[in-house]
């Protein structure tokens, strides 16, 4: 039988890293299948749906996923909050990873990660959405489990302070950094790493913690600069765009192009 598709793509990412190389992601909050397939077929290293602050809903998560999953890539879910049947549901439904935000304590951490793995590891509900309709059938749990990863997002000050315990939960493959709420829930307004040397020493805080204990650490960055900036200092899951800006920035180039001398 064919490995599938969420194998194929976790395993990419693991590949990078254990080489010690960046992922660059694109972030998707459009409900669109076709948008979701264009960015699949890019030479992306990974797609992030967001269920949290994108217009995506569950409802449309089989099509987006369906679409992204024929591309080989690693289709990675931002589930609205920490909630069991809310990481369950985007696991079953194809994501290769559970994008878990406000993370704030270690018992939080467990928590999601507990929702990524079925018993003994974790209490996820055996549920295979595409068991009857899939030639190879549902995987065996422990194989599901080899393939899904979680991912937690460090973005309060309470997160901060409970980094050293978060970053050491079982199952946790990496942490993922929301500068923006990062920044707002320490104290520091809408400043950035650009602006603010307590907001680029936090950032770097939480890149090095990771990397001590031996997990990834992953930044949502405002653009490709930011990106390549941040992946020289050690985080190795970058965002470098969203499919709204990038869909936005080509229609100005466009018409700069064609009618901008009017």
């Amino acid at each position: 039988m064919n490995e599938p598709v969420v194998a194929r793509s976790t395993a990419h990412l693991r590949a990078l890293w254990a080489a010690d190389r960046p992922a660059y992601g694109v972030w998707s909050v459009l409900p669109d299948p076709t948008v979701a397939e264009l960015l699949g077929a890019s030479a992306m290293d990974y797609v992030c749906i967001d269920l949290q602050h994108g217009v995506a809903t569950y409802s449309e998560l089989p099509e987006l996923l369906r679409a992204m999953r024929g591309s080989g890539l690693a289709p990675i879910v931002r589930v609205p909050w920490n909630e069991p049947a809310a990481i369950m549901r985007a696991l079953d439904t194809g994501a290769a990873a559970a994008l878990v935000p406000m993370v704030n304590s270690a018992v939080e951490a467990a928590r999601a990660a507990s929702a990524c793995r079925f018993p003994p590891t974790g209490e996820r509900s055996w549920g295979p959405m595409w068991g009857d309709t899939r030639f190879d059938g549902a995987l065996p749990p422990a194989d599901q489990d080899a393939a899904a990863m979680c991912l937690v997002m460090v973005e309060t000050q309470a997160g901060v302070d409970a980094l050293d315990e978060i970053v050491r939960v079982p199952g946790v493959d990496g942490v993922y950094i929301g500068p923006n709420d990062l920044a707002l829930g320490c104290g520091y307004g809408r400043a950035t790493y650009r602006d603010s040397p307590e907001v680029d020493a936090l950032i770097q805080r939480i890149v090095d913690t990771c990397r001590d204990a031996g997990i990834v650490a992953g930044l949502h960055c405002s653009d490709p600069d930011m990106a390549l900036h941040w992946a020289g200092r050690g985080a190795r899951l970058l965002t470098a765009g969203q499919d709204t800006s990038l869909l936005r920035a080509a229609a100005a180039q466009l018409w700069d192009a064609v009618g901008g001398g009017r």
